[in-house]
């Protein structure tokens, strides 16, 4: 990276509010056996997942794996990545365009493709991680609004908005980025 990228970056990182050292005064107050969200850090920390991740895309199983890496930052629900090695790779096709994390690099969009059936731009993954990302070189996610995603016996809700991947599973508090008004979090 160029000092101008590396700049670009420090400026991108050092624009959030909250980092997980305190919770902001909307936050919901988790019951016991919940976490908050905002007690997450930034900059984000990627944490080995032990319970069993399936992707199921109407019937049809796309990815099981008790190898995710959940990746966590402040006021986002986890974006689970599975290893490549534990997805159906045959029904994944490029898509096009791609966009940039400020945490984990360069992303590039995948289509779930089955027959005539086709899911556009459900999936991405970071071929080049940045620095601390690396772990997410060989693994993929998966947006869960049309797919049918569990974490242990947990089916999970897509985190709201249209760009974020995270998933919420029962143990989250809120509230979650994506959401109205959310933008400044």
């Amino acid at each position: 990276m160029t000092d101008k990228d590396l700049d670009t970056l420090a400026r991108a990182r050092a624009q959030w509010r909250w980092r997980g050292a305190d919770r902001p005064p909307f936050a919901d107050i988790p019951s016991q056996g919940q976490t908050s969200v905002w007690d997450f850090p930034r900059p984000p920390e990627l944490v080995r997942e032990v319970r069993e991740v399936l992707v199921v895309w109407g019937g049809l199983e796309i990815a099981r794996t008790r190898a995710a890496w959940a990746f966590r930052e402040t006021a986002h629900p986890p974006t689970f990545y599975l290893p490549l090695a534990d997805v159906e790779r045959s029904l994944l096709r490029p898509a096009g365009g791609g966009s940039f994390c400020e945490w984990k690099g360069p992303a590039q969009y995948w289509d779930l493709v089955d027959g005539a059936r086709r899911l556009e731009r459900v999936a991405w993954s970071y071929p080049q991680p940045l620095e601390g990302a690396e772990p997410l070189a060989e693994c993929i996610a998966f947006y869960a609004h049309e797919l049918s995603c569990t974490v242990g016996a947990a089916k999970v809700l897509a985190q709201p908005g249209g760009f974020y991947g995270g998933w919420i599973t029962p143990e989250l508090t809120g509230p979650f980025k994506g959401e109205p008004g959310s933008n400044g979090w």
